[in-house]
């Protein structure tokens, strides 16, 4: 009995003793694992905060991006309404009255300096090849084919060439007078209004200058006023002379830019047209001589 109980005994020390090292072999093993699972968590929480704070940056530089657009073009806007609103601004302290006429003289000017350079750019012409052409006709064909070439020729060249053939027949003085003749009335045709650009040249500056004057006027009459030489009291006089002054002289250089364009081309067409006309005296004396 005794040797039962202490076999019964031993046994139950030993189920105990297996029991606590299985327990603590899971207890060993669960705890890496728990703490993976932990770390995996953390990772993937880092990644997506990492992702969400990309997106909200990239959103961020968007936008500012956009709002930098917005403000360059209302910027560029601002600047341009600005730049008008001071020329409207300065035209008004220079003196309407005054500004009105500057105004005006540059507006005929221009339209005068337009109208011009049109005529001019329709009058000239390939005069060579007209030379060719017109004695290649007469040679061939005679007289009439060769008016017929300049009938149909536009510019003071053809014209010219077409009175002098008009003229053949009552001799070769009388062709080179004609030709002479009817090239003072091109001219005139190609200096016509002309002159008017030269007086607005002129006129611009005057009345630039008077308005200074009557700027200054003002000025000590403002002194004489308020019997104290401030720069307060004098600063509107003298403003409406200088910009008077600057105006006329702006419009003055515009317009002898294009007065000096309009005088040379003028030049170059009249040249063109003399050196035309000796050439067809020389053809018509040829031809003549060949036909005798």
């Amino acid at each position: 009995m005794k040797k039962f109980l202490a076999m019964m005994a031993v046994t139950g020390v030993l189920t105990f003793g297996v029991s606590n090292v299985v327990n603590a072999q899971e207890e060993a093993a669960g705890t890496p694992t728990e703490e993976m699972v932990n770390d995996s968590a953390t990772i993937a929480a880092e990644e997506a905060a990492a992702v969400e704070a990309a997106a909200i940056e990239a959103k961020a530089a968007e936008k500012e991006a956009a709002d930098a657009k917005a403000a360059a073009i209302e910027e560029a806007v601002e600047v341009e309404k600005t730049f008008h609103q001071t020329v409207k601004q300065k035209f008004i302290e220079g003196d309407a009255g005054f500004m009105s006429f500057v105004a005006i003289s540059l507006i005929i000017g221009l339209a005068i300096v337009i109208e011009r350079i049109i005529y001019l750019s329709m009058s000239t012409s390939n005069t060579a090849k007209l030379v060719s052409d017109v004695e290649t006709a007469l040679n061939t064909s005679g007289v009439d084919a060769a008016k017929e070439i300049c009938r149909n020729t536009a510019g003071p060249v053809a014209s010219i060439f077409y009175q002098g053939l008009d003229r053949y027949e009552e001799g070769i003085e009388m062709v080179e007078k004609s030709v002479i003749a009817y090239g003072g009335v091109q001219l005139g045709q190609l200096e016509k209004n002309v002159s008017w650009i030269s007086l607005f040249i002129a006129l611009a500056p005057m009345l630039g200058f008077f308005g200074t004057v009557i700027g200054m006027i003002g000025a000590f009459d403002a002194i004489a006023a308020a019997n104290n030489i401030s720069p307060a009291i004098v600063a509107v006089g003298i403003g409406q002379a200088l910009i008077t002054t600057v105006s006329g002289l702006l419009v003055a250089m515009v317009l002898q830019v294009f007065y000096n364009y309009i005088v040379s081309k003028i030049d170059a067409i009249t040249n063109d047209m003399e050196d035309a006309s000796i050439t067809l005296i020389d053809i018509l004396v040829k031809y003549q001589h060949n036909n005798k």
